[in-house]
Formats: structure tokens, sequence, C-alpha cells
């Protein structure tokens, strides 16, 4: 007897998915290109506007698809590269959902920035170290809000990963950071002596900077280190009160 296997079902929207996937795979669509629109694409692939619709979203959300309303030369949707903010966003409900604990997003930092830290220090892009440098002047300013300094803390840390030419390495650091933004922030505001906080944190910040321009990345990452799971993790313990955050009791390697 001939043997039969049951056949896939899936949603109209998740073909819609692959056979946009395949297109970028194969080369056909590319950063910058435009999808052709609803009306011509949703009966060239046999399927309603509706379910077209909701595969575009699908895209925007992760980053690989902008849409435009209005008409024009500009309307409509079109292929981009911005993984950085749709993989934050994803990660930071995976992380509050309990799909990551603290100790693993943390310990993921620890090996993304050693690593960044060190190869910044071999070949760091001079532009991203510029501006890595920009931002401590900003961290330094007096009356800086704990919001503000924890924004431009990110973009030195990233700035970092950048300026190690690892594009991934960028994104991934800028991700993992972004998971824990709340709970860094919420540690930095229970600062009880916010001034003498952002002062110790600043002067790991130009140290770790003077380091990488200095060429020495061992040293820098072993600082690197040290700055992520040493001086906050008090202030997370402090912040929640209990000694957990987000899902996990281990909160000794938090960072600013």
């Amino acid at each position: 007897m001939a043997e039969w296997r049951p056949v896939r079902q899936a949603r109209t929207h998740e073909l819609v998915l692959e056979s946009i996937e395949a297109q970028v795979l194969a080369g056909e669509l590319k950063a910058g290109d435009r999808l052709p629109p609803e009306r011509e694409l949703a009966p060239v692939l046999g399927v309603s506007r509706s379910a077209l619709r909701e595969a575009l979203r699908v895209l925007e959300t992760i980053g690989v698809l902008v849409a435009q309303a209005g008409r024009g030369a500009d309307a409509g949707a079109r292929i981009v590269r911005h993984p950085d903010d749709a993989l934050g966003r994803l990660l930071r409900l995976h992380f509050a959902l309990g799909s990551y604990s603290l100790h693993d997003v943390l310990e993921a930092r620890v090996t993304l920035e050693r690593s960044s830290f060190e190869a910044a220090a071999r070949h760091g892009a001079p532009d991203a170290l510029d501006e890595a440098e920009e931002l401590l002047v900003r961290l330094r300013a007096e009356g800086l809000s704990a919001a503000d300094f924890n924004d431009l803390d990110t973009r030195f840390h990233v700035a970092i990963a950048r300026s190690s030419g690892n594009d991934l390495t960028s994104t991934l650091t800028s991700a993992v950071r972004e998971s824990v933004r709340t709970l860094i922030l919420r540690a930095l505001e229970a600062a009880e002596d916010w001034p003498a906080t952002a002062a110790a944190l600043n002067d790991d910040h130009t140290a770790l900077l003077r380091l990488v321009r200095a060429g020495d990345g061992t040293a820098a990452a072993d600082l690197a280190e040290r700055h992520i799971r040493g001086f906050h993790g008090g202030l997370v313990e402090g912040a929640d009160g209990s000694g957990e955050a987000g899902s996990s009791g281990d909160v000794g390697d938090a960072d600013a």
C-alpha cells in the first residue's frame, strides 16, 4: 500500500511570509526594494489582501519591512534592515515572560562585551570611538537624570561594540541591554546618592575607553566584565527589595 503522510497545515499569512522570505534568500528582494502594491501582490500570491496585510505586519514587527501609508512614490512596503530595535523589543518581551533568566541575559552580555572590547582595542573604528568619547562628555553633564544617563550609557556600550567591526555583535549588544532596560533604570533611580553613582560608573567608562584607545584589549575586557558584574548588582538588589529581579534570583551581575 502507498504510504500516506499528513499534509502540512499553515495559516495563509504564514505561506505569504515563506514566499517573501524565499525571494529574499534568493536575492530577488534586497534592502531598499519595494514590494508591489497590495492590489497587485495579493492576486499574484493567490491570497486575500487581509492575509497579505497580516504577513506584512509581521515583517514590519521583526524589522525587515517598513510600510508607508498613502499615495505617491513613498507609499507602499519597502524592504529595510532595522534589526536592532526589533530584536531588542523581542528579547525584552521574552525576558519579561521568563523565557530567559536574568542570569542568562547577563552572562550573555559579559561574553558579548568582553569580545567587543577586545576587538575594539585591536582595530576600533575611529568614528565609533569618537562617538563614545562624545557620549562620555554628555554622561558627565551635571543634573543628568537617571533615565537620560541610562540611554547615553547604552549608546556608549553599543558604540564600542560597533567599533569592533562586527555588526551582529553590535546588534546583539543593543538587544541584550534593551531586554533589561527597565530593570537597570529602576536600579539607577533607587540609588541613594545618584551623583556619586553616576560618577563611579563614568570612571569605569573613562578607563574602558582609555584602555581601548591604548590597544590593551585584555585589560579592557577584564574591566568590562568587572563593570558588568560589580557595583550595579547592589543597586538592583536595592531597587527590587527582595534580592530578586526579572525571572531570576541572581541579581549580582547587573550593570549600568
